[in-house]
């Protein structure tokens, strides 16, 4: 008796993880539990003893199929999430080069008494002035198209931006400082470059792409020396 109670034993811990391994997969989930169920119902001489153990294996595997099946999703959630946190941070953190490299060129000119012209200052100035709110109102509008639990992190990635603030709208308000001083300080003598200041920022943007500059704050810092 002793050997046939360890025997049942073993085949209720395997009818357990079979049934287990069906719902985590998810593949013919109510055939291959019917079948595994009968099967189980077969080995044993039925009572209602036989039967709540084989209800209790199979209600357990199921139990442990599931949480499986809920934790992979959770893991691919948090996965997305992390990836569409980051990705964003660097579209913000590239956002906030820009006008990084718009307050470089602007400040390597006039280091050269050189100065771009009133109108294209105070045209990339409004441009400048509206990149934080593109930024998030794109980002508005896509978690708004988007479904499920991306619509999800992207609504919160949104809430949290305009609640915490921008990489690109943090740089925004000294590069802003700059163009405002700049723009004031045209006069008379005003002439300009030879290169447009669009021209001048994509420039030093190819630069920081491609490594040249390892970061315009460097390239700043140096240019005050």
């Amino acid at each position: 008796m002793k050997d046939d109670k360890a025997d049942n034993t073993f085949h209720l811990e395997a009818l357990e993880e079979e049934v287990r391994e069906a719902v985590a997969k998810g593949l013919h989930t109510r055939e291959t539990v019917r079948h595994l169920t009968l099967n189980a119902m077969n080995a044993h001489h039925l009572d209602l003893v036989s039967l709540q153990r084989i209800i209790t294996a199979i209600i357990q595997g199921v139990h442990d199929g599931a949480t499986q099946q809920l934790q992979h999703v959770i893991n691919q959630t948090q996965t997305a999430k992390s990836q569409i946190h980051e990705a964003v941070a660097g579209l913000d953190s590239a956002l906030a080069s820009f006008a990084q490299a718009s307050k470089l060129a602007l400040e390597e000119a006039a280091g050269q008494t050189q100065k771009f012209s009133e109108k294209e200052l105070k045209q990339a100035h409004s441009e400048l002035e509206s990149l934080e709110s593109l930024f998030l109102d794109i980002l508005h509008n896509t978690a708004n198209a988007a479904k499920g639990p991306i619509a999800d992190i992207l609504h919160d990635l949104g809430q949290h931006a305009k609640n915490n603030g921008t990489a690109v709208g943090s740089q925004l308000i000294e590069t802003l400082e700059v163009f405002k001083q700049q723009i004031a300080s045209i006069g008379q003598a005003q002439f300009e470059t030879g290169v447009s200041l669009v021209h001048a920022t994509a420039d030093l943007i190819g630069k920081i792409a491609s490594g040249v500059l390892s970061g315009v704050n460097d390239k700043i810092q140096n240019s005050k020396r």
